[in-house]
């Protein structure tokens, strides 16, 4: 069976609080880990009246604390905005408190505007020290050298999984130079999907602990019990991600029957384009979709994303497509039999 994960964002939906949405990513979470998902990646964005994980590290505590057997992790850290001292020393005491259950998917981009890079107190040419950065947060987590005079404590020893997370090339070639497993970020940037994944593969050099590349494809998935729900369902995230890319971030609206009706002009290839990697329907859908996406791309694990404003129905969603991962995961073992 392929790995299946969840990737939240802790929405604040139109109408709520951000209290509301962490409530809401902890009953995701379990509701995740009695449906089969492998892991619980939640992401550093900051400055955004429509995102409740800015502090990741305090979110993931939160969730890892809430559950018990699902791994739980970010996707990601935007590196460029921390120390990494300051990180391996978070997320080995999450891992020491946690042990074999934390993630650390680490990020180029700054996950913000400009203006709120500056108030974070980094340089806004940490990105260019990107590569530099993540090996030395990595080795924090090593075993402490004889003599050795900076340590991460809690950290040293913990051997916290690394990930590296992109949308581009770069991402690819580092995850590959570095022996670490990779996570494209396809459900909302997919324009060098196909190119990424062949530079990955193609040039990985095995590392101790990964032999092999372990690719992981991003995709949003807006399920429901009828084709129609499904695609209103859709239009949450259709209208956020248009606010967003014309300056206008907020909540997460609410869903609507006609969402061309609402979009800015222009907006409707722009929003088709980012959200491509999408899987829109009934369960029949979700189950077609998955496959078709599974069967392309051939990833090592999916990670499902899905903004939707009604709690009940974002449930519903990830259980439909939990059924839809399992149900391809029985086929291909059927086939190998």
């Amino acid at each position: 069976m392929i790995p299946y994960s969840v990737l939240d964002l802790s929405p604040i939906p139109e109408g709520s609080t951000a209290a509301d949405a962490l409530r809401n990513t902890l009953d995701l979470a379990r509701h995740a880990e009695a449906l089969g998902y492998n892991r619980y990646w939640l992401a550093e964005h900051h400055n955004m009246t429509g995102i409740a994980s800015a502090a990741t590290p305090v979110v993931i505590a939160h969730v890892v604390a809430g559950t018990s057997r699902i791994r739980v992790g970010s996707g990601g850290i935007m590196l460029p905005n921390h120390a990494p001292l300051v990180i391996a020393e978070a997320f080995g005491t999450l891992a020491t408190l946690h042990p074999d259950r934390i993630d650390l998917g680490l990020g180029r981009a700054p996950g913000t505007d400009m203006m709120t890079a500056r108030a974070l107190r980094r340089s806004l040419e940490n990105s260019d020290n990107f590569p530099a950065d993540v090996v030395e947060l990595m080795s924090y987590f090593e075993p402490a050298a004889p003599q050795q005079r900076l340590r991460a404590v809690p950290g040293e020893g913990t051997r916290v999984p690394v990930w590296i997370l992109g949308s581009s090339l770069y991402g690819a070639q580092l995850a590959a130079h570095l022996g670490l497993p990779y996570a494209f970020a396809s459900h909302f940037a997919p324009g060098a999907l196909d190119d990424a994944v062949e530079v990955y593969r193609q040039t990985f050099r095995p590392s101790e602990r990964w032999p092999e590349p372990y690719f992981m494809l991003a995709a949003n998935v807006f399920a429901a019990d009828t084709h129609r729900e499904a695609v209103r369902l859709r239009s949450s995230m259709e209208q956020a991600f248009a606010n967003l890319r014309t300056g206008h971030p907020g909540p997460l609206p609410r869903a609507v029957d006609d969402v061309d009706a609402v979009l800015p002009a222009g907006a409707r290839a722009m929003v088709d384009e980012a959200l491509r990697v999408s899987v829109t329907g009934d369960p029949t859908e979700v189950r077609e979709g998955l496959a078709a996406l599974v069967s392309r791309y051939r990833p090592d694990e999916v990670i499902l994303t899905g903004q939707i404003h009604d709690h009940a129905a974002r449930l519903r969603s990830f259980e439909i497509a939990a059924g839809a991962m399992a149900s391809l995961g029985e086929t291909r073992r059927e086939a190998a039999e």
